[in-house]
């Protein structure tokens, strides 16, 4: 399984109703709910499945090892993007402050609790038929603490700086900015703080104990030369650094990405051995949402906070669009310009600058691809599917992409665990009929996982059944 179960603004799923025109020049607008949302919430957590079901097989579409941005690195990016446009729609239907502030804390906790049990180490579906953690290696990060942290800190702002707010009815293209300057004096402070600690932390020498069983250094004590700063690379980089000194390094991922790289196992990018003259932390934990990292990831809630403040405070399709299209083309560029020139690499692992800028702008464009078709031009059809997963993400995300619903099938077998329906239909209906187990893989988790909890979510819809938190 990749370096992260899928999530969250997954989890937060407010209805998101809006003033829509029926045509960019109807002065009439109707409230209806913003479908194109759901659509992108639904593609996000498709996209999730099938990067991370059938990335090990595709190592292309798995997470980069290092610097570079795959297909499954725009995952976790567009979830928090849609997290943070969704804020606006949620507590503009929440005037009161107090009543709003216990929702976004019940909601954070939520998240927190099936941050903990998911990826935390209790639950092991869907490969292995046990429960249960190690109170001295649980894993204290992951996707959906990630998000607790992004959508507590944006959404209190959002909460406390309502009121505050002064009036202003122009449509100018910079009006949204002004109105909203508490939100970018938290990007600019998250920026300061994360680019500080980065580039001005030094990272001394350090060591740790192999507890790989299936390593033939297993239980030797490996030791990493650094004592430097300011470095981006996998063994010296303050992120690690942060996560080791705060959270403990046996409370960090075991399988990290950067496993699959050239330097560690010969099979790059698939994984593989490692290497017998590999270098020592190609051994060691490594936290993909660590504490400095997330704090950088915060920016990509803001930018979707944005995105959501103007379709709340502007109903016309042609001025939204503008807006989101040439801020995504920007934030894309910036991006691209900073990783090709090497200046800043993009990297998911340390949540660069670079990878904020490229992901937000790529979530930024692809929405409003999916704005234009789903609720301008009316194309709802096609995208039926991503829209019933959207409306129940959080179910989708827990039984799909944690696994649960097919490691409860893998407990019913018949004299071993691996002859159970989930192996067979794998087996049978897909890799043999294609005689290839990459084509099969890709096939069962389009169909067998991702068309599957279509279905179910869409027969729920008409039942107006939903799991939110």
């Amino acid at each position: 399984m990749a370096d992260e179960i899928r999530s969250p603004a997954v989890v937060v799923i407010p209805q998101t109703h809006v003033p829509l025109q029926e045509k960019p020049g109807d002065d009439t607008p109707r409230r209806r709910r913003l479908v194109s949302l759901d659509v992108f919430r639904g593609l996000t957590v498709a996209l999730m499945v099938l990067v991370d079901d059938a990335g090990g097989e595709w190592p292309r579409i798995a997470h980069a090892p290092w610097n570079g941005c795959n297909l499954a690195d725009f995952a976790m990016p567009f979830f928090l993007f849609i997290v943070g446009m969704a804020i606006p729609l949620a507590l503009k239907r929440v005037p009161d402050r107090s009543k709003a502030i216990r929702k976004v804390i019940s909601r954070t906790l939520k998240l927190m609790f099936w941050g903990l049990l998911l990826q935390g180490g209790y639950s092991h579906a869907p490969d292995k038929l046990t429960y249960g953690v190690d109170m001295r290696r649980i894993r204290w990060c992951g996707i959906l603490q990630r998000i607790a942290l992004a959508y507590l800190l944006v959404s209190l702002v959002e909460i406390f700086t309502k009121s505050s707010r002064y009036k202003d009815e122009s449509a100018s293209h910079f009006s949204v900015f002004r109105k909203y300057m508490a939100h970018w004096l938290l990007g600019a402070c998250v920026l300061i703080v994360y680019l500080s600690v980065l580039y001005g932390l030094h990272v001394p020498d350090w060591h740790f104990t192999v507890e790989d069983p299936d390593s033939d250094n297993y239980g030797k004590v490996l030791t990493v030369i650094c004592g430097v700063r300011g470095k981006l690379d996998p063994p010296c980089n303050a992120v690690a650094y942060v996560d080791r000194q705060v959270l403990g390094i046996n409370h960090m991922y075991r399988h990290p990405a950067w496993r699959r790289s050239k330097a560690c196992t010969a099979d790059s990018p698939y994984e593989g051995p490692i290497k017998v003259d590999a270098p020592a932390w190609c051994y060691a934990p490594f936290e993909p949402e660590g504490i400095l990292s997330s704090i950088s990831a915060i920016l990509s809630t803001l930018i979707g906070v944005h995105f959501g403040h103007v379709l709340v405070n502007f109903e016309n399709h042609s001025f939204r669009l503008r807006q989101w299209i040439s801020m995504g083309f920007g934030l894309l560029v910036f991006g691209l310009i900073l990783h090709f020139t090497n200046a800043i690499p993009s990297n998911k692992q340390l949540y660069t600058l670079s990878y904020v800028f490229l992901t937000a702008g790529a979530a930024a464009l692809v929405f409003s691809g999916i704005y234009i078709m789903v609720d301008v031009w009316g194309l709802k059809l096609p995208f039926l599917p991503f829209k019933w997963i959207g409306m129940n993400a959080m179910l989708v995300y827990v039984m799909a992409a944690g696994g649960i619903f097919e490691g409860f099938v893998n407990g019913w077998y018949y004299e071993d665990p691996h002859k159970n329906l989930v192996y067979w239909i794998r087996k049978h209906v897909f890799i043999g009929v294609w005689h290839s187990r990459r084509v099969g893989i890709l096939l069962y988790v389009i169909f067998a996982e991702i068309l599957f909890w279509a279905v179910v979510s869409g027969i729920l819809h008409r039942l107006g059944l939903y799991w939110k938190l």
